[in-house]
C-alpha cells in the first residue's frame, strides 16, 4: 500500500472486516481519501461496524479530524493510518485509535470520544485487535442496557440554538427551549449552539458543527434533535437525511406539548387544528417515500390522484371540519358570553408567561383547586371561577392559556376563539414570574402577543408573582423599571402567601370601581366553587 500511494502520489486504503479479509479498497488524491456510502448511524449501539480502516498518509501527518469524524460517525472498529516516507515510499509510524463506549459517568464529558493508541512502525505492532474490539464491545452492551434503565422510554434529544444575533439572547432562548422539552417529558442530553454570520440555508448549522452534532448524537445514544428555530420542510429533510435521526423544531415541540395537554374537547380540536395546518405545507415528495407511490385499488383510480395529493386533500378536508366544529364551539361560548352580560357579570382575565403561576394564583385567590404545576403549559383548557362578593355581588375569573415567545401562529389561530374571551374583560391581570431573570422579556412578548389581538387598551395591571424568592430591593427596582418604562402599573404578590394578595384584591376593587361599577368593593371574598367552562 505504501508503494502504491507513494508511486501514484494519490492515498490509498482499505476497509478490513474482522476475518481479515478486505472487502473495500479505496483510492483517494494526496490529501483525503473518501469511504463508501454505508448509512450513517445505522448500525446498532451496542456493536461497531466490523470494519477497520488502513489507509495511507502522503505528508506525514497523523490521523486527521476527517479520519475521527469517519471513525465516530460510520462505528468503524478501528481508524489506522500508515505515514509513507517520502523519501523511500516505505511505511514509517502507524497511528491509530478506536471509540470509546459511552457510561452513564460519561454521559456529559466533554472529553473526546476516541482514544489512542501509540505510535508505532508495522513491525512493532503488538495489539490483539479481536480481544480489543470485543472487550469493548461488551463494555458498550453493559452500558447501552444500564442506560436504557436509566432512561426508561423516554425520548432523548439534543438541544441546537443557531443564531446571527448575540450570544446570550440564544442561551436564553435554549435555556426556555430546555423547559419546554423537559414539559414534554424529553431527556434532555446535551445542549449546542452556534454563532453564524448567517444561518445555512440547507442545514442551519456549517458542516463542522453538524458533524460535531452527528457525533455527540451517536456517543450519547440521542433519537432526536430539537432545533431552536422554525424549520422549513427542506432543512428538515437534509438534516434527517445527515442524520438518520428525527429533526423536530421549537414550533413542533410547542403543538406536541399542547397535544398532551389538551383535555376539553374544543381544546383538542384547536390543537388537532394547528397540528394539521402546520403539517400542510410539510407534506412533499421526498420527506415520506409512499408520497411518491400513486395511489392504487378502490377509490384511487380515475384522474390518477397521486398518494401526496390524497393526503393534502385528507388534510384540508380535516382542517374545514375542524373550523366548522370550533365555530360551533364559538357560537355556544357567544351565548355564554351573552348570558354574562345579561347579568351584568364582570370578567376579569389572567395572563401571562407560561409557567407564571396564573393557576396557583386563582386557586389562591378562589379557594379553588385548578391543576397547577411547575411546567410550561400546565394549563392548556381555560376555565373560570365565579366568585360571590360581598353585597351579593359576583365577578369571574378567567385563567387562560400561557403566551411564550415565537408563540406559533397556527396556535394564534386556532385558540383566537378562546383567547377572544379575554376581549369582554373588565379588566386583565398581567402575572409575572418575577424571580425569573429574563422576566422584563417575558413582559414584552406577553405585551406584544396583547398587541397583536388587539387586546391593550383593556385595562391592565401587572402582578409581580412569586416575589418571596426576591428581596425587597430587588422588588422595588423592578416595579421601578416597569412604573418608569412601561407606565404600567404593577403590584407584588406571592400566591402562596395569601396575606400578599390583600393589597391585590383592593387595588382591583379600585380599578373596578373606577372604570366599570361605581362604588364596587371587595371586602371578604368567598368562591361557591362553581366553575364556567370557557
Amino acid at each position: 500500500m505504501s508503494e502504491i500511494s507513494h508511486e501514484t502520489g494519490r492515498q490509498i486504503g482499505v476497509l478490513i472486516n474482522r476475518k481479515g479479509q478486505v472487502e473495500y479498497v479505496m483510492v483517494g488524491d494526496a490529501k483525503k481519501i473518501e469511504m463508501p456510502d454505508f448509512g450513517r448511524i445505522r448500525t446498532s449501539h451496542e456493536r461497531f461496524r466490523g470494519l477497520r480502516c488502513v489507509h495511507t498518509h502522503l505528508n506525514g501527518e497523523g490521523l486527521t479530524q476527517d479520519d475521527l469524524t469517519d471513525l465516530a460517525l460510520l462505528r468503524l472498529d478501528l481508524m489506522a493510518i500508515i505515514q509513507v516516507n517520502q523519501r523511500t515510499g516505505l511505511p514509517d509510524l502507524v497511528h491509530a485509535a478506536h471509540l470509546i463506549p459511552t457510561t452513564a459517568e460519561r454521559i456529559n464529558d466533554e472529553r473526546l470520544p476516541y482514544e489512542f493508541l501509540p505510535p508505532k512502525p508495522p513491525s512493532q505492532l503488538d495489539v490483539d485487535f479481536l480481544k480489543l474490539i470485543n472487550s469493548l464491545e461488551e463494555e458498550m452492551a453493559r452500558n447501552r442496557k444500564v442506560l436504557k434503565n436509566e432512561l426508561a422510554n423516554r425520548d432523548r434529544a439534543i438541544l441546537v440554538g443557531v443564531t446571527t444575533g448575540p450570544l446570550y439572547e440564544a442561551e436564553e432562548s435554549l435555556k426556555e427551549l430546555e423547559e419546554l422539552a423537559i414539559s414534554a417529558d424529553v431527556l434532555v442530553l446535551d445542549k449546542i449552539i452556534q454563532r453564524r454570520p448567517q444561518i445555512d440555508p440547507r442545514t442551519v448549522l456549517g458542516k463542522g458543527k453538524l458533524e460535531e452534532l452527528l457525533i455527540r448524537a451517536m456517543r450519547l445514544g440521542a433519537d432526536l434533535i430539537i432545533f431552536d428555530t422554525e424549520l422549513s420542510p427542506a432543512q428538515v429533510r437534509s438534516i434527517s437525511e445527515a442524520t438518520d435521526l428525527k429533526i423536530i423544531d421549537r414550533q413542533q415541540l410547542i403543538l406536541d406539548i399542547f397535544a398532551q395537554r389538551a383535555q376539553s374537547r374544543e381544546g383538542k380540536l384547536q390543537v388537532e387544528l394547528a397540528q394539521l395546518k402546520y403539517i400542510l405545507p410539510r407534506l412533499v415528495v421526498g420527506q415520506n417515500s409512499a408520497f411518491s407511490r400513486l395511489a392504487g385499488g378502490i377509490g384511487g383510480r380515475g384522474p390518477g390522484e397521486t398518494k401526496l395529493e390524497t393526503d393534502r386533500r385528507r388534510v384540508r378536508d380535516r382542517i374545514n371540519r375542524l373550523e366548522k366544529e370550533i365555530e360551533k364551539l364559538s357560537y355556544q361560548r357567544e351565548e355564554r358570553r351573552k348570558s354574562r352580560l345579561r347579568h351584568q357579570i364582570p370578567l376579569i382575565s389572567l395572563v401571562g408567561y407560561t409557567n407564571a403561576g396564573k393557576s396557583t394564583l386563582l386557586n389562591a385567590l378562589t379557594k379553588s383547586q385548578v391543576y397547577a404545576e411547575s411546567k410550561m403549559f400546565a394549563t392548556l383548557d381555560p376555565t373560570a371561577r365565579r366568585l360571590r362578593l360581598p353585597h351579593e355581588q359576583e365577578v369571574i375569573i378567567n385563567d387562560t392559556v400561557g403566551f411564550i415567545r415565537n408563540l406559533p401562529e397556527t396556535l394564534v389561530t386556532a385558540f383566537r376563539a378562546t383567547l377572544r374571551e379575554i376581549a369582554d374583560s373588565s379588566l386583565i391581570l398581567h402575572v409575572v414570574d418575577a424571580s425569573n431573570p429574563n422576566c422584563l422579556a417575558q413582559i414584552e412578548s406577553v405585551e406584544k402577543i396583547l398587541s397583536q389581538l388587539d387586546l391593550i387598551k383593556i385595562p391592565r395591571l401587572i402582578v409581580l408573582n412569586k416575589t418571596d424568592l426576591l428581596n425587597e430591593s430587588e422588588i422595588e427596582a423592578l416595579e421601578r423599571h416597569l412604573s418608569y418604562n412601561r407606565q404600567i402599573e404593577s403590584i407584588a404578590v406571592s400566591a402562596l402567601k395569601p396575606a400578599t394578595l390583600i393589597p391585590l384584591v383592593e387595588r382591583v376593587s379600585e380599578l373596578l370601581a373606577k372604570n366599570l361599577y361605581n362604588g364596587f368593593t371587595y371586602e371578604n371574598l368567598s368562591c361557591d366553587h362553581s366553575t364556567i367552562h370557557v
